[in-house]
């Protein structure tokens, strides 16, 4: 492995997610809809809605592939849509939940697809939120962790696809 630094291990990730489903589950139904954003908000997607289960919300799951990095170590500026949803969202909550929120283009991108196929209420969640140089044009209304500016790997972050399955989130700076 490259030259790395541990931020955040395994067992605070397990806190951080469990403290944010007990902050969503009042604010949202069982008719919500979680949709994850891949590839990276897998990891994460998996654990919240687990938590939000035990917290007795059982969500509707589906999910929209889109990139805005490829294999590069920054966004691209663009978003690409790969694949989109599955099952209808109009009239419904839907809960957006993603790995990081660098420059917030994914996560504007998935609200405007959601809140264009008819969707009620977004929300969006986020276990990472980064520093970024310029306002964003959109927010994260949960987020599990207030993350360093460096370039993170694991937990579903990757470097090139590789190590999103690494269980503690890294540095690779």
């Amino acid at each position: 492995m490259a030259e790395h630094e541990r931020l955040i291990d395994a067992v605070e990730i397990a806190r951080r997610v469990d403290t944010l489903a007990a902050e969503i589950a009042p604010k949202i139904d069982d008719d919500t809809v979680a949709v994850c954003l891949l590839t990276g908000g897998l990891w994460f997607a998996a654990d919240l809605t687990r938590a939000l289960s035990r917290y007795g919300r059982n969500l509707s799951f589906d999910a929209l592939w889109i990139a805005s990095y490829g294999d590069d170590k920054a966004t691209s500026g663009r978003v690409l849509i790969r694949a989109g949803l599955q099952r209808p969202v109009e009239g419904r909550t839907v809960l957006v939940i993603d790995d990081v929120m660098d420059s917030g283009l994914s996560l504007k991108e998935a609200v405007k697809l959601l809140r264009d196929a008819g969707a009620a209420k977004v929300l969006t969640c986020c276990f990472a939120r980064k520093p970024w140089p310029e306002p964003r044009e959109t927010s994260c209304d949960f987020v599990a962790w207030e993350a360093p500016a460096r370039f993170l790997a694991g937990y579903g972050m990757d470097v090139a696809g590789r190590f999103r399955g690494y269980p503690d989130v890294l540095a690779l700076d």
